[in-house]
């Protein structure tokens, strides 16, 4: 990621924080509307589910100009996400389901620019989470 993507990746993001329960059940509402397969893996309340995701997130946006320093803690949960029946294929609407999610909260804020920025940090971040978790390359 270059330091521009990286730059508008954060900004965007704490426009999104505000707001987080909301945008923690958009995507898992549209997580399951475009991959219903995975609703069974997740167990208890949905809105705390929300609250880890918004979390994780806020760590991963913020960490995005240190990646190294935050891999490991990508590479622990790639490999408990296995132990949920997660697998690599799940990636790609989580990622789907992220962006869609982005773009609703945003709006009028969610550009080109932003769209790509955001593809490249979860493509980043997921890329590596697949091999860690698989030892296969995404």
């Amino acid at each position: 990621m270059t330091p521009d993507e990286i730059k508008l990746v954060q900004q965007s993001f704490s426009k999104v924080a505000p707001i987080s329960e909301q945008a923690a059940a958009l995507f898992y509402g549209r997580l399951f509307e475009i991959a219903p397969e995975v609703k069974p893996m997740f167990h208890g309340d949905i809105r705390e589910q929300g609250k880890k995701l918004m979390g994780t997130l806020a760590v991963v946006v913020g960490g995005l100009t240190n990646l190294e320093a935050i891999l490991p803690a990508a590479s622990r949960l790639a490999k408990l996400h296995v132990d949920y029946g997660v697998k690599a294929e799940h990636y790609t609407p989580v990622g789907a389901a992220l962006l869609w999610t982005l773009e609703q909260g945003l709006g009028d804020g969610w550009t080109p620019e932003l769209a790509s920025a955001w593809t490249a940090a979860y493509t980043t971040l997921s890329g590596y989470m697949i091999s860690e978790a698989y030892g296969v390359p995404a």
